[in-house]
């Protein structure tokens, strides 16, 4: 009888077990999102997954292991959302990809987005370190680029916490508010072509704002003359 090499049984195993748990990982997103922590429970995230009760403990060992998983999930796509300011020198370039990644995050990941939305409401008992840390750090360091683009500038004068506060609010709204954006959209989620719109909308609308648009065209001008 011909035997399967070890390695293969073994990459097969690990692709099993990786699938397993992306499956039981999304459909816990999707039950927090919807009854919060509490109120969910294992044998619903079960059920969502179409897995059994006793899976979930196989691969999480606890509810609160798996809501944290949740979590320093959103807490990672948002994290490569970050990436994209140090990317970018220039104000206009920077924000653009920044918005529009944001957006494409709250399309993509709206249950994840709910999910830390609803954890902070309650006080949040589990993010309160991220928030104290990486979260408090990484917004000192945009605080002081975007000063920077002030003294040069680039952009007009703005408190730049309310800048990035602003950003957020609006940005995850198409997120944790999705229900309501479809049901004023008649009952329909965005198509492609009205995400593509909201996108542009609101990075115009912040650009023109803090005068960073008006500022670039400017500097090209200049430049040329």
């Amino acid at each position: 009888m011909h035997r399967i090499p070890a390695p293969a049984r073994f990459n097969r195993k690990a692709g099993i077990r990786a699938e397993s748990e992306s499956t039981i990982i999304a459909a816990a997103e999707q039950v927090f999102a919807t009854y919060g922590y509490r109120g969910a429970s294992t044998s619903m995230i079960a059920e969502q997954a179409g897995v059994s009760k006793a899976m979930i403990y196989h691969y999480f060992e606890t509810k609160e292991l798996l809501y944290q998983i949740v979590l320093e999930r959103t807490h990672n796509w948002w994290g490569e959302a970050a990436e994209l300011l140090d990317k970018f020198s220039e104000p206009v370039e920077a924000l653009t990809a920044y918005i529009h990644r944001k957006m494409d995050m709250s399309r993509e990941n709206y249950y994840g987005s709910k999910v830390w939305a609803s954890e902070v409401m309650q006080g949040a008992p589990i993010l309160q370190g991220y928030l104290e840390t990486e979260v408090r750090e990484w917004t000192k360091k945009q605080i002081e680029r975007i000063r920077s683009w002030v003294r040069a500038g680039k952009i007009e004068p703005v408190e730049p916490f309310y800048l990035l506060l602003m950003i957020w609010a609006t940005t995850q709204h198409y997120a944790d508010f999705e229900h309501q954006i479809a049901t004023l959209n008649g009952g329909r989620p965005l198509d492609d072509e009205q995400h593509r719109a909201a996108k542009d909308t609101v990075t115009r609308i912040i650009l023109k704002g803090i005068g960073a648009s008006i500022k670039s065209r400017r500097s090209k001008r200049r430049a040329k003359s």
